[in-house]
């Protein structure tokens, strides 16, 4: 499993160094790069207001800089295992990326219509290597008994589609309810949806509001045992690529690249 960590490592460091550049927009407009500190001092300083309070302080700049970038941090781990997860699966069981991709429109009332992502996919009749599709599909039968999904509707199902997450905090409803669309569409597409959350930091409460509609949720727990509940046994015993074991071989340099963003994100600009 070793031979694949360089690809793997990257396809997690390549978003994350995107948050070094991270620069605040002070309201500026969403598009463009953000402003540097020496724009940011000269809107300030503009203000009188916020120029007599001091507020062009090049801390308030790093304060700023480090709080969008905080948020890209998580942002961007979680593009960069989206990306890693979608790649295991088609190392693993010999799928390709049209296999792991999953999509669906809705329409929109100006008659067109949008589509929405997930962020991989399992078909089972494209799992060719028989002992693999069948601890799968193994999984997906004791995972949807334990939600209480109708033998009826699963003995209908095709396969499983994910959603990856590095953590689940927020209580945003519309995020919520757009998660718990994305269920019901699944089920209709003959899917069992499946949210992989790479961290314990999950809500407890939205763990079982989700569950309660038929999601079936996977946490960042260790030595559970459990591929039911546990993303790493999940990994490791039904996909046959040990994610936790590849984590902690390359946690000295998922922390160097950390710590250097964190650095650069905590300090003003000085030139």
């Amino acid at each position: 499993m070793k031979q694949n960590d360089t690809k793997y490592l990257e396809l997690v460091l390549e978003p994350i160094r995107i948050c070094a550049k991270y620069k605040p927009k002070f309201g500026q407009g969403a598009k463009g790069d953000g402003l540097t500190l020496a724009q940011f001092q000269t809107l300030y300083q503009s203000d009188p207001f916020y120029s007599w309070f001091g507020l062009d302080n090049p801390l308030m700049y790093a304060a700023h800089k480090a709080a969008g970038g905080m948020t890209s941090v998580y942002r961007q781990i979680g593009i960069g295992c989206e990306k890693l997860f979608r790649t295991i699966l088609k190392d693993s069981l010999e799928l390709d990326d049209l296999d792991v991709t999953w999509s669906y429109d809705i329409p929109l009332p100006n008659g067109k219509a949008r589509t929405l992502y997930l962020d991989g996919r399992v078909p089972l009749e494209k799992i060719s290597d028989k002992a693999k599709r069948d601890r799968f599909h193994s999984w997906m039968k004791d995972s949807a008994d334990s939600i209480g999904v109708d033998k009826k509707v699963f003995s209908n199902l095709t396969g499983t589609v994910f959603e990856v997450r590095q953590g689940y905090k927020s209580k945003d409803s519309k995020r919520q309810n757009a998660d718990i669309a994305n269920a019901a569409t699944a089920y209709t597409k003959a899917y069992l949806p499946c949210a992989v959350i790479l961290s314990t930091q999950i809500d407890s409460d939205i763990l079982l509001r989700y569950r309660a509609e038929k999601w079936t949720i996977i946490t960042g727990i260790e030595g559970s045992k459990d591929p039911l509940i546990s993303t790493y046994d999940f990994m490791r015993d039904v996909i046959g690529y040990d994610l936790a074991a590849f984590f902690k071989r390359n946690s000295k340099a998922l922390r160097k690249e950390i710590d250097a963003v964190l650095k650069d994100l905590l300090t003003p600009e000085t030139n």
